[in-house]
């Protein structure tokens, strides 16, 4: 046992060191100028655990089933779902608000960390070999270049990185017929922390076990029959979370469909080097000393004849799958990722850290095998030299771990050369990692999109929006310019801005006829500026040109609108905003220039490059199917017969004149007979209206989900609507779709667990009583 807590601490040190020592190396934040947010780490992670805190200090707007900050009201499960649920994620909680970058990254290399003990638990399990052994292949794996490229900044996948050494445990116990209870209660664990990369490690486990049963001659059909019940129990016991996430996926507004093209050969050897990055190829380095002991099996004739061929087919077989187009749609739930295609990579390295382990079991490789497995990372490194992808750097510290490795393979395996030994494996991982670590940020900033990190600017931009907020009388938007694509929830307010893998195909579409903006192919909303949207979205205040704005021009949650058909949106987002607000308030441009004295609006979504109106100008970045421009005001027209000079690209471009007269008239004859006592819950929103016929609109997207006091719920332009009932009390409830299938689903695997058990137990024999004893 001692042995074994000096191993799990040995693993998570040195993982954490190596990540740390890196991103120093590379001055990246918190060690250094360069900051980290790129891509969805920027986008989503950072703003939804931002979020996460919030609801957990009891400040946010909505709860755990309804959002009510971002996209104008979605629903919030799926997203727990998908980016929170992991078990480390709370802990973000623990530090200020303020701080939840440093949060964020704490519990990024907290996961890494947890991932080297887990597979050094699982090492220690599955056979012999040196404490120090076990710990450096351990913490090879957490540090396996998949985990520093793409993990790193997309931290939820590393609950996929720690599962997979988890689940290969829940095999073992299946395979000995122990821990009926735990395993199952593992499995889900590992499905709730992130489904989508416990889903491979779960495949990557039962390929893990196929092969332990082969190897150890404990092939039953009943230990797979238990295998697929256990998996099973535990996915079901995580439906409640994860029926909704499936379901709010395929209310998601559609991304692209994309055909898989495999790498080439060359660049995913490369890619096996340390210190190489690109996008589209697998991250698939792992410390020199992994493979290099994984292909001395090949030659090694004292470990029996199925591991040592079972093995380094299970690396092959695991590797070559990535490269072919079905199995690549079976790794990725048969659907090509929009972004990097090979998410399972860290299967590929588990394994081979298995592979090397088995070696070690076995005792150290003699000379002939060292010189075999030797022969194995030279010929791969060989084969990637025609790869743009590898730079001096990379052979240069393969060529010095393998020389380093070898070397400790060949040193006396006690005393002051065992620790030598020791100091040579431990110094190439930490070094090897380092400099992947240093080499990936650096890239990562060249190469993806990447975002200022939070600063001064942004926290008086929170407080200012904080001192504005009037929720529920009237939301407060983050506004433009734009920070991260989930800015209400980082930044506050209760805007349209939203980026999710479950944005709704109903807001996006909503959003786009009312001439709203968006990137990443309709799932990133951007902040509609408009007055129009935000009369009738009930916007008071909005951040514009440096300060919050405010007016008094706009409607309450909750209206009353008159008897008469739902508007029917047409081509023309200008038109589609009159009939959502039910008044006309837009002059159509004579001559191509507006009246003087109205205000100015472009819509042009394709455009991209500058608009101008006399001396205003704006800035567009349209193009479909990529990215939409939003409709941006040029001003009032000061001069009579300026136009407008649209971008390239504006074939589709049109222009409004905005009279701000005709929409306070508008705004304040539908206030006529307000709502009131309207009351957004955490599940749902209550208001008491005149008893008067005609629709009450809800100005939140009608979503799958509303059910409102057994009234039929109806679109009305997109927005939630419902017959103003004749009681005068709306009491609406949002459920996300599949949450009762969920808990009946979690609720039978529950009782299938409890049966199981029941079965299972064996009443231990009654010892003997003195009576019967004297007999």
């Amino acid at each position: 046992m001692p042995n074994t807590t000096r191993s799990l601490s040995l693993a998570a040190l040195l993982t954490a060191a190596a990540v740390c020592a890196g991103d120093a190396v590379a001055r990246v934040f918190p060690f250094g100028p360069r900051h980290r947010a790129v891509n969805d780490l920027a986008n989503q992670f950072v703003p939804f655990h931002a979020h996460l805190w919030d609801l957990l200090r009891g400040r946010a707007d909505g709860g755990l089933l309804l959002d009510w900050r971002a996209g104008w009201g979605t629903s919030f499960l799926p997203d727990y779902g998908t980016y929170l649920s992991s078990p480390f994620a709370p802990l973000v909680a623990l530090l200020p608000r303020t701080d939840i970058e440093y949060a964020v990254y704490a519990v990024t290399v907290l996961k890494t960390a947890v991932a080297a003990a887990a597979m050094t638990f699982l090492l220690r399990r599955l056979g012999p070999g040196a404490w120090w052994w076990a710990a450096v292949l351990g913490a090879a794996y957490a540090l396996c270049g998949w985990s520093l490229a793409e993990g790193t900044y997309n931290p939820m996948w590393l609950d996929g990185l720690i599962a997979f050494p988890l689940l290969c445990l829940v095999g073992e116990w299946v395979r000995e017929g122990r821990r009926p209870l735990l395993g199952p209660l593992v499995v889900a664990v590992c499905w709730l922390a992130n489904f989508y990369t416990a889903y491979m490690a779960t495949l990557g486990a039962a390929l893990v076990l196929l092969v332990r049963l082969a190897t150890t001659d404990s092939f039953r059909v009943r230990t797979v029959v238990r295998a697929v019940g256990t998996t099973a129990l535990g996915i079901g016991l995580a439906a409640p979370v994860l029926v909704p996430v499936f379901l709010g996926s395929r209310h998601a507004y559609p991304g692209v469909v994309r055909e898989f093209d495999p790498a080439a050969g060359a660049d995913v050897l490369a890619r096996l080097l340390p210190a190489t990055y690109t996008f589209a190829t697998p991250a698939a380095f792992v410390c020199t000393a992994v493979p290099l002991l994984a292909g001395t099996l090949l030659f090694r004739r004292d470990v029996p004849g199925r591991e040592r061929w079972l093995w380094p087919a299970l690396c092959a077989a695991v590797a070559l799958s990535m490269q072919w187009g079905p199995t690549h749609l079976v790794w990725h739930v048969f659907a090509t990722p929009n972004g990097s295609p090979y998410r399972q990579t860290f299967v590929l390295s588990g394994v081979l850290v298995l592979a090397a382990w088995t070696a070690v079991s076995h005792g150290l490789p003699d000379r002939r095998a060292l010189l075999g497995g030797a022969g194995v990372v030279v010929a791969l490194a060989a084969g990637a030299l025609p790869s743009p992808v590898v730079t001096r750097w990379a052979l240069l510290l393969a060529g010095a771990g393998l020389a380093a490795v070898a070397g400790a393979l060949l040193l006396p395996r006690r005393g002051r050369y065992g620790v030598l030994a020791a100091l040579l494996v431990t110094g190439t991982l930490v070094g090897q990692a380092a400099a992947t670590t240093a080499y990936a940020d650096r890239e990562r900033l060249t190469r993806l999109d990447d975002y200022p990190p939070l600063g001064p600017e942004e926290e008086r931009r929170a407080a200012a929006l904080a001192a504005a907020d009037g929720w529920p009388a009237y939301r407060t938007d983050a506004g433009l310019p734009r920070f991260a694509g989930n800015d209400p929830l980082l930044l506050g307010g209760q805007g349209a801005a939203y980026y999710s893998s479950h944005t709704p195909a109903v807001l996006t579409e909503t959003l786009t006829a009312l001439g709203g903006g968006w990137t990443s192919r309709g799932r990133n909303l951007l902040s509609l500026d408009n007055p129009v949207t935000d009369a009738v979205f009930g916007v008071g205040a909005r951040w514009r040109d440096g300060s919050v704005r405010r007016t008094e021009t706009y409607l309450p949650l909750v209206t009353v609108r008159p008897p008469g058909p739902p508007p029917s949106y047409g081509p023309s987002p200008f038109r589609n905003q009159e009939l959502l607000l039910g008044a006309r308030v837009y002059e159509a441009p004579r001559a191509g220039a507006c009246p003087v004295g109205t205000e100015v609006f472009l819509w042009a979504p394709d455009a991209s490059g500058r608009a101008r109106l006399g001396p205003r100008t704006a800035d567009l970045l349209g193009g479909r199917p990529k990215r939409s421009a939003a409709m941006t005001s040029l001003g009032v027209q000061r001069t009579a017969g300026t136009k407008v000079e649209v971008p390239a690209g504006g074939r589709k471009a049109e222009i409004g004149c905005l009279d701000h007269t005709r929409l306070r008239a508008a705004v304040s004859a539908l206030r006529t007979a307000p709502a009131t006592a309207i009351s957004p819950t955490p599940d749902g929103i209550r208001a008491t209206v005149p008893a008067t016929s005609g629709t009450v609109v809800i100005a939140t997207p009608h979503i799958a989900g509303w059910r409102c006091a057994d009234t039929p719920t109806s679109s009305y332009g997109g927005l939630l609507a419902l017959p103003a009932p004749t009681s005068g009390t709306v009491d609406c409830v949002f459920r996300p779709p599949g949450l009762r299938a969920g808990l009946a689903g979690g609720a039978a695997a529950l009782t299938g667990l409890l049966l199981r058990l029941r079965l299972s137990w064996r009443p231990r024999p009654r010892p003997e009583t003195d009576g019967q004893m004297n007999r």
